[in-house]
C-alpha cells in the first residue's frame, strides 16, 4: 500500500549532502499519492533542488523522498499505458511547481534472439517476451484488468485527472521524449544514487544487464513487491466454523486476484516480469517510501532500523519457471528453438522449466518470491510486518498512516493550483448547436478505434453540413489502435467543434471470445499483440502524436455521461455510458421509419455486439460502411498484418484484431459497403494531401489536420461525398471472413460465390477528388470550431468574462 506512506522527520537534522534518488514507477494511483507525499517533504532536510543539465535530464518520481530528486522513469509494463502515464506525471509535477524535474519513458530498442540488448529498450514487454520492437504478447500483463478497475481507471485517475490536474507546457512529444534508459544512464553515471522501484523490474533489470560497469554507482535498490513466506491454501474455513462453511481464499496470499486459482503466491510487481526481478539486488517492502526514508536517515544502519516496519534478513529468490527444469514444451522462449540459450542461461538450470503461457495455466505458479538456501538466493533485508500506531486510540492502526496524512495536510510546499484555480477567470462552458429550422440529413453513427486517422475522419464528419450527415453518436472500440482512456480526446475534439451534445459510448475492451471465462475483466491479447506499444503504436495513438494536448479541454466532471471523462461511480448518471447503451438511446430517438448508417473505422467488435444483442437493436441499421479488410488479387498483393505477424500474409489489421466480430458482421444480412486496404493505399499520397490542405482557409480544424494524415478518412469522404465527383466504382462480391483461430489466416477475406455473403466493394476512387473534398470541407468556415485550442481556452480563462 504505497499510497499510505509517511515518516515523521520534521525535527530531524541531516548533515552533509542529500541522497540522490531515482524512482521507477508504473504510475498506479497509489504511486501518485506517494509522489505528492515526496514533493511535500521538508526542503531544509530533503533538498529537492535539481541541477540543470542537458535535454536528456530526466527525473524520477521517488527521488524527492530522501534528498536530491534526480529523475522519474516510467515502467510501461504494468497498470498504466505509457502515453497517459507520462502526461499525468508531467501535470502533477507542474501542479507542485516542479517543472525542473524531467521524466523518462519508453524507447524503441529490443532484445535479439541471441540475447543482445539493443540501446533504449523501452520496457514495454517483460524480458522473456521482448523481441526486436515493441509489439508482443501479454504473458504476465494479461492478469491486469484492461477496463474498469484496471488500466482504464488508472489511465484517467478514475475520471478525475482532467477535472483536477492543471495542464502545463510539458508533454510527451515524439522523437523528443527522453527514454527511460537514457535517463537511468545519465543519472546513475553521474555518481552514487539510490534506486526506488515501485512497479515491475523491467527497466532496472535491462539497465543492470546492459551497463554492468555502472552497477557500483547504485548505493542501494529498494523494491516494493514480493510475497515472501506465503501461506495460501486454495480453500479453507475459519476455526470453529460450522459444517455449512464455504471454503474461501485464506492465508497469507499473493495479490494476483484475477489468476488466484492458478497462482496463489505471486505479487504483481514481481509477477509483471519475474526474470527482471531475478536480476536485481532487492529489498521488498509494502510501504516502501516510509520505510526506506526512515532507514536512510540513520547512519550505519545495517539492520534496517526504522519507525514503520519490523525487518529481517532472508535468503530469497524469484521463481521464474516451474520444475522439472530442462523441459522443452515451447513455453520458454529463453530456450525453446534456440541452439544457445539467451543470456548464457543453463539448459537445466532454474530458469529452464515451464513458464506461464496463460492466466489460467494449470501448470504454473512462477513469478513469486521464495526463501531458499544456497547460491540461488540473495541475502536481503525484508520488511516482515508493519508497526502498529503508537497511539492506541487512533483509528489509523499503522504508524505510517498517520505520518502520510500529516505530510499531505501540511500547508508548506503545497500545490500551486488545480485546474479550477490555475486561471483567475476559469469557467465551464458547454457547447450545443442550434439546428432549428434545418432539415437534418442521413442519420450516422461513427464507430472508431481512436487511431489518429479516425480523429481526422471525425473532424470531417462534423464539418459536413448537417443537412447531409446528422452525426447521432460515436461508439468507441478499444480493441484497436488506442487504449480505452483515449476516449477523453474524443470529448475534447467534440468540445472544440461545439458538439458537446453528441453522446459517446465505450465498447468492450476485448475482442469477441478473448476475455477470460473465469474473470472477464481480464483476457488474452492474441490479436492486439500485433499493435506496437511504443512509437507508431499505442504511445502515439493515445497522445495523438503529442497533439492531443493542443485541443481545448472538455470539462463538466459533474456529468461525465454528457461531457466528461470515464467514470464508474455509485451514481449511474455520472458514469461513462457503454456502446450498447448509446446505441439503444439512438434507436429510441429515431422518428418512425428512420434508419441509421454505421461508419466503422476499426475492429468490428461494437457492430458485432449490436447484431448479436437483439434483432430489435440491429433492424434499424440501413447500411454499414467498413473501412478495412483486404481483397488480394494476386500473391504479391499482401495485407498489412504481415509486418508484425509474418505468417499472416493477406489479412488487414481491422479485421485481424477481431476476426470473429468481422465474420459475424459479414455473415449478417445487412447492406455492407467495404472500403478495402488496396483502395486506401491508392489514396495515401501524403504530399498531395498536404498540398490540398494548404489551399484551404486556415480554420483551426484544417491547421490541426495538416499535422498528420491517414487513410481512415476515406470512409467518411465516401459516405458523405458525391459519387460522380469522386469517380467511385464498385464491384459486387460474395466474401467470407476467416475466423478459425489460426493466427496465420484469421481476418483474411476469401471470395466465395457459394458460401460468401454479398458485399459491395469499393474498387476505385479519384484520390485528388478525395483530397479536395476533405480539404475544402475542413477549410469551410461553416460548422467550424467554436474554440480553437487549449491556448485559446487558456486566454479566455485569463481575462474577465464578457
Amino acid at each position: 500500500m504505497i499510497g499510505l506512506i509517511g515518516i515523521n522527520i520534521y525535527s530531524c537534522v541531516v548533515e552533509g549532502q542529500p541522497h540522490r534518488i531515482l524512482l521507477d514507477t508504473d504510475v498506479d494511483t497509489d504511486d501518485l499519492f506517494a509522489l505528492l507525499y515526496i514533493l511535500k517533504l521538508n526542503k531544509s532536510i530533503f533538498d529537492l533542488q535539481v541541477l540543470l543539465a542537458r535535454w536528456t535530464y530526466i527525473v524520477n518520481v521517488y527521488d524527492a523522498i530522501t534528498g536530491l530528486m534526480q529523475a522519474v522513469t516510467i515502467n510501461t509494463n504494468a497498470w498504466t499505458n505509457a502515453g497517459h502515464a507520462v502526461n499525468q506525471v508531467y501535470d502533477i509535477l507542474y501542479m507542485m511547481g516542479r517543472d525542473d524535474i524531467a521524466v523518462g519513458v519508453g524507447g524503441e530498442g529490443g532484445i535479439l534472439e541471441d540475447g543482445a540488448i539493443l540501446p533504449n529498450v523501452g520496457g514495454y514487454l517483460p524480458i522473456i517476451e521482448q523481441g526486436n520492437g515493441t509489439a508482443g504478447y501479454c504473458r504476465y500483463r494479461q492478469a491486469i484488468p484492461v477496463g474498469l478497475r484496471g488500466k482504464l481507471d488508472i489511465d484517467t485517475n478514475y475520471g478525475f485527472r482532467k477535472s483536477f490536474l492543471p495542464q502545463g507546457s510539458r508533454r510527451y512529444s515524439p522523437l523528443r521524449q527522453p527514454t527511460a534508459q537514457e535517463v537511468m544512464i545519465d543519472k546513475i553515471s553521474a555518481g552514487p544514487i539510490t534506486v526506488f522501484i515501485i512497479g515491475a523490474n523491467t527497466n532496472s533489470a535491462i539497465f543492470l544487464m546492459s551497463n554492468p560497469h555502472l552497477k557500483n554507482n547504485i548505493k542501494h535498490i529498494y523494491i516494493m513487491g514480493g510475497g515472501v513466506r506465503s501461506r495460501n491454501p486454495t480453500g479453507c474455513c475459519p476455526k470453529n466454523s460450522s459444517r455449512s462453511c464455504q471454503p474461501r481464499q485464506c492465508g497469507d496470499s499473493g495479490n494476483i486476484y484475477t489468476g488466484y486459482l492458478s497462482n496463489p503466491y505471486a505479487e504483481s510487481n514481481m509477477f509483471g516480469d519475474p526474470f527482471a526481478a531475478y536480476q536485481s539486488y532487492f529489498m521488498w517492502d509494502s510501504f516502501l517510501s516510509g520505510v526506506a526514508t526512515s532507514i536512510m536517515l540513520r547512519q550505519n544502519n545495517s539492520n534496517g532500523d526504522n519507525e514503520f516496519a519490523e525487518m529481517e534478513y532472508m535468503n530469497i529468490t524469484v521463481i521464474t519457471s516451474n520444475e522439472p527444469y530442462g523441459i522443452s514444451d515451447g513455453s520458454n522462449p529463453f530456450f525453446y528453438g534456440l541452439k544457445k540459450p539467451k543470456f548464457n542461461l543453463k539448459r537445466n538450470g532454474v530458469h529452464s522449466g515451464h513458464v506461464q503461457t496463460g492466466l489460467q495455466d494449470p501448470f504454473c505458479i512462477d513469478g513469486y518470491t521464495a526463501e531458499v538456501s544456497g547460491r540461488e538466493g540473495v541475502r536481503v533485508l525484508v520488511a516482515v510486518r508493519a508497526k502498529r500506531n503508537r497511539d492506541k486510540n487512533s483509528s489509523l492502526n499503522r504508524e505510517y498512516f498517520r505520518s502520510f496524512l500529516d505530510v499531505l495536510n501540511r500547508q508548506e510546499q503545497t500545490g500551486k493550483f488545480n485546474l479550477t484555480t490555475q486561471f483567475p477567470h476559469y469557467r465551464e462552458v458547454i457547447y450545443t448547436p442550434d439546428f432549428k429550422g434545418r432539415k437534418l440529413g442521413k442519420n450516422v453513427v461513427f464507430d472508431m478505434d481512436m487511431s489518429a486517422g479516425d480523429f481526422l475522419a471525425l473532424f470531417y464528419l462534423l464539418k459536413v453540413p448537417v443537412e447531409v450527415i446528422n452525426l447521432k453518436a460515436i461508439l468507441v472500440t478499444p480493441t484497436g489502435w488506442a487504449n480505452a482512456a483515449t476516449i477523453d480526446v474524443i470529448y475534447d475534439l467534440l468540445h472544440m467543434m461545439g458538439r458537446d451534445d453528441i453522446p459517446v459510448g465505450l465498447g468492450d475492451v476485448f475482442a469477441l471470445n478473448q476475455s477470460d471465462p473465469i474473470f472477464p475483466a481480464v483476457g488474452d491479447c492474441k490479436y492486439n499483440k500485433a499493435i506496437p506499444q511504443g512509437s507508431g503504436g499505442f504511445l502515439d495513438s493515445d497522445t495523438l502524436y503529442g497533439l492531443a494536448r493542443d485541443l481545448p479541454q472538455a470539462l463538466g466532471a459533474e456529468n461525465s455521461v454528457k461531457y466528461g471523462a470515464p467514470r464508474d461511480t455509485d451514481h449511474p448518471e455520472l458514469r461513462q455510458p457503454l456502446a450498447l447503451e448509446i446505441w439503444q438511446s439512438v434507436i429510441k430517438s429515431l422518428e418512425t421509419g428512420s434508419k441509421v448508417t454505421i461508419l466503422t473505422n476499426g475492429p468490428l467488435t461494437n457492430v458485432a455486439n449490436i447484431i448479436l444483442s437483439h434483432r430489435n437493436l440491429s433492424s434499424p441499421i440501413e447500411d454499414i460502411f467498413i473501412v478495412g479488410g483486404h481483397i488480394s488479387n494476386q500473391k504479391t498483393d499482401k495485407g498489412n498484418v504481415i509486418n508484425i505477424i509474418p505468417s499472416n500474409e493477406y489479412s488487414e489489421l481491422n479485421l485481424f484484431l477481431d476476426p470473429l466480430a468481422a465474420k459475424t458482421v459479414f455473415d449478417s444480412s445487412h447492406n455492407i459497403t467495404l472500403i478495402p486496404l488496396n483502395v486506401q493505399r491508392k489514396v495515401c499520397r501524403f504530399k498531395k494531401v498536404l498540398e490540398s490542405l494548404h489551399l484551404t482557409k486556415k480554420t483551426p480544424e484544417a491547421l490541426f489536420a495538416r499535422r498528420y494524415i491517414f487513410g481512415e478518412i476515406l470512409g467518411a469522404v465516401i459516405l458523405a461525398g458525391n459519387n460522380s465527383f469522386l469517380k467511385t466504382t464498385y464491384a459486387a462480391n460474395n466474401v467470407e471472413v476467416l475466423a478459425t483461430g489460426a493466427e496465420s489466416e484469421d481476418g483474411r477475406i476469401i471470395i466465395d460465390q457459394k458460401r460468401g455473403s454479398y458485399v459491395k466493394v469499393l474498387e476505385n476512387v479519384d484520390p485528388m477528388a478525395c483530397y479536395d473534398s476533405f480539404a475544402n470541407q475542413l477549410g469551410d468556415e461553416k460548422q467550424s470550431a467554436v474554440i480553437g485550442s487549449f491556448e485559446e481556452q487558456r486566454r479566455i480563462w485569463s481575462v474577465p468574462h464578457k
